[in-house]
């Protein structure tokens, strides 16, 4: 959950997920639906597919018990480098060096690393594997992912209160701030839609779900056209059902990690009998808690009223 997403965000999601599922098997045995819908919001939702495929694999295939190498955590679906490193070195004491962006900035400094990232990382990682210790690893790697946190920080480093800091190549240079160097970011683009809010006399909201692969797998939505670079040519060919369609007055807009995307908002009422189309269901506003509407689908759906 920490990948990507800030600790203050997290707690609560964490707290009731490990409530709910206490346990590797636990986890394995719940469907994937139910493990996006409690996801929703967190975003990056690949996380959530890829953590209950791991839990399958480590119930099913390693009796419960978690790979202790990293060579047997990175078969895992969903785990990384990173991820296998900070586990091999935190939970089982072996020589791995979880490097993540404290860790980055920490040796890039300290090495004055004058390549690029996203380039420079392989280069980061063999030298940071250079500094480990002969023992306590766990403890190492996490003392550098503190000290990258509040000592060795992006904007004002405190360099008097660093241990390295006698080392550092990028301190004796009086330039820690040029370290890590990074590629200039592309434009983000923006790509555009429309969204279609079917409502029933009854209350209920028309939902499908989208595919299990690409962007929101899995994921619960209401209908919308294709979101593309260009406004819909004729918006209406993609709506789900014939009706009286209103545009309303509204963009929902929303940042995904490599677009910008801007939809438009339209409206139609029908009457409770109103039978859904293949590939899609009625949801009751009561049920939406058990659905896994991703945080830009929560923003259409204030349109209900």
């Amino acid at each position: 959950m920490l990948q990507q997403t800030t600790v203050v965000t997290v707690q609560p999601y964490y707290a009731a997920f490990l409530a709910r599922w206490p346990s590797v098997e636990a986890l394995a045995r719940a469907r994937q639906e139910e493990v996006l819908s409690a996801w929703a919001g967190l975003g990056y939702y690949a996380r959530a597919r890829n953590l209950h495929a791991c839990a399958k694999a480590v119930a099913g295939t390693h009796g419960g018990a978690f790979p202790d190498t990293e060579a047997g955590l990175l078969a895992l679906p969903g785990i990384g480098p990173y991820t296998a490193a900070a586990i091999a070195s935190i939970a089982h004491e072996r020589r791995a060096a979880p490097v993540d962006g404290n860790w980055e900035r920490v040796v890039a400094r300290l090495f004055a690393v004058e390549e690029a990232l996203p380039k420079a990382r392989k280069r980061l990682r063999a030298l940071a594997e250079t500094l480990l210790p002969d023992a306590r690893f766990g403890d190492f790697a996490q003392a550098m992912m503190d000290l990258g946190a509040t000592v060795c920080t992006p904007r004002k480093p405190a360099c008097i209160l660093c241990p390295w800091r006698a080392d550092c190549v990028a301190q004796a240079q009086g330039t820690p701030e040029a370290y890590p160097v990074k590629a200039a970011k592309a434009a983000r683009p923006t790509r555009r839609g429309v969204a279609f809010l079917a409502l029933r006399a009854d209350g209920a909201v028309l939902v499908r779900t989208r595919p299990e692969k690409g962007l929101l797998g899995g994921m619960s939505e209401v209908p919308s056209t294709p979101w593309e670079q260009a406004d819909p040519a004729n918006p209406a060919a993609h709506a789900p059902l014939k009706a009286q369609w209103q545009a309303l007055n509204a963009t929902v807009d929303h940042v995904f990690s490599h677009f910008a995307l801007e939809l438009a908002v339209w409206r139609a009422r029908l009457p409770a009998t109103t039978p859904a189309p293949a590939g899609h269901r009625w949801v009751m506003p009561a049920g939406f808690g058990a659905e896994a509407f991703p945080s830009v689908m929560v923003k259409v759906l204030r349109y209900i009223d």
